[in-house]
């Protein structure tokens, strides 16, 4: 993204900075890079964020802030708030994840425990402030991705002790998260900026992509490698296995009158409540559920889940692929896909199998897609 604009703006550009996990070129002259950390924030993290506040808050008279956006910007830019640490924030986050809360739980406490989320870093511009941001969330909400620096946030204080309550109950978030949230609910704490805000005014803010764009790209190959293909408008979401099973019984109704080979396509962003100790990932999860059912219906498909930007959870894993022979094969290694699904262990189970999909980072970042082969 940060390329691209070079390529355009030119001459014109007086500065910036890039934020990100890797950087696999040099970058354009003038531009200052970061490298930061994702899923979980990092001290690294906490830098970019100051790092974004400074560039912001150091706006010349005329100049135009230019934020790009993509999916994973929550974690790669923190600045917690007055009152608690960058340790509160990770607690917090990790319980949550672990609790099965979604993107839109998530975010709704991570504004309120940060200086720059949730229209902050707008509001801290001293000029003119335009947003280009690519969606990796369902619904394409600018508020949701990337917890919204540029835009009004439309949850409160009180929203977010909800949240709390909702997974897990206050009592098990760090003490300082739950008096910041508290302090806010009673008026002592400074909301984030709310739709209408003045100091929002100027700021422009235009989501220029999300995953349908990735699901039309995956058509238009399956086509020209010779698929029929049709694809499932309603997002997948919900808890990962039982969103794996409901795509497999949807995608055979939705295969049924194409012409073979067939090839179904879905995307959406599910979620994992952890119970066990083992290694995944909510697209890891969801590809083994959605064989567990092929099989019970009799389905002889192939079908991948896999994350856009090629990281599943806290693994090097975009997702797996399971084809008619997995859940065979898997047997004569001993390896029972019900058991590894209950523990939450589904890494282990398509490593010996190679069924891992494994493609490295990929640069962008549009949620995750869903699809199924028929033969």
């Amino acid at each position: 993204m940060a390329r691209a604009a070079v390529d355009i703006i030119g001459a014109r550009l007086s500065g910036g900075l890039v934020v990100g996990t890797h950087c696999p070129a040099p970058l354009p002259a003038g531009l200052r890079w970061i490298e930061s950390s994702h899923p979980a924030p990092d001290h690294r993290s906490v830098l970019a964020g100051s790092a974004g506040l400074e560039l912001a808050q150091g706006l010349a008279p005329g100049e135009v802030l230019l934020v790009l956006v993509s999916g994973g910007a929550s974690s790669l830019l923190a600045a917690p708030r007055e009152g608690t640490t960058l340790d509160d924030k990770r607690a917090t986050t990790r319980t949550l994840l672990r609790a099965g809360a979604d993107i839109g739980a998530l975010n709704t406490v991570r504004k309120h425990l940060s200086a720059v989320k949730g229209g902050q870093l707008a509001v801290a511009a001293s000029g003119r402030v335009v947003a280009l941001v690519v969606s990796d969330v369902v619904g394409d909400d600018p508020a949701t991705i990337g917890s919204g620096p540029t835009v009004p946030d439309p949850t409160s204080f009180a929203d977010a002790w909800r949240v709390l309550e909702k997974y897990g109950g206050v009592a098990v978030y760090p003490p300082a998260v739950v008096r910041l949230i508290q302090a806010g609910m009673e008026g002592k704490a400074a909301e984030t900026p709310k739709p209408g805000d003045p100091r929002l005014a100027r700021a422009i803010t235009k989501v220029i992509g999300s995953g349908i764009a990735a699901v039309r790209g995956a058509a238009s190959a399956a086509v020209a490698l010779g698929y029929d293909v049709a694809t499932i408008q309603e997002p997948v979401v919900g808890e990962a296995r039982d969103a794996g099973r409901r795509f497999a019984e949807r995608a055979r109704t939705v295969a049924a009158p194409l012409g073979r080979p067939a090839c179904v396509l879905a995307r959406g962003e599910t979620t994992v409540q952890v119970k066990g100790d083992g290694r995944g990932g909510r697209n890891q999860e969801l590809a083994l559920a959605a064989a567990i059912a092929l099989g019970e219906l009799g389905v002889e498909g192939a079908v991948l889940s896999g994350g856009t930007d090629g990281i599943d959870g806290p693994t090097d894993a975009a997702g797996a692929i399971a084809d008619p022979g997995t859940l065979d094969r898997a047997r004569r290694h001993g390896l029972d896909p019900v058991d590894f699904l209950d523990r939450n262990d589904t890494y282990n189970f398509f490593a010996p199998l190679g069924d891992l999909l494994l493609t490295g980072p990929t640069d962008t970042n549009v949620g995750d897609v869903q699809i199924l082969l028929l033969p």
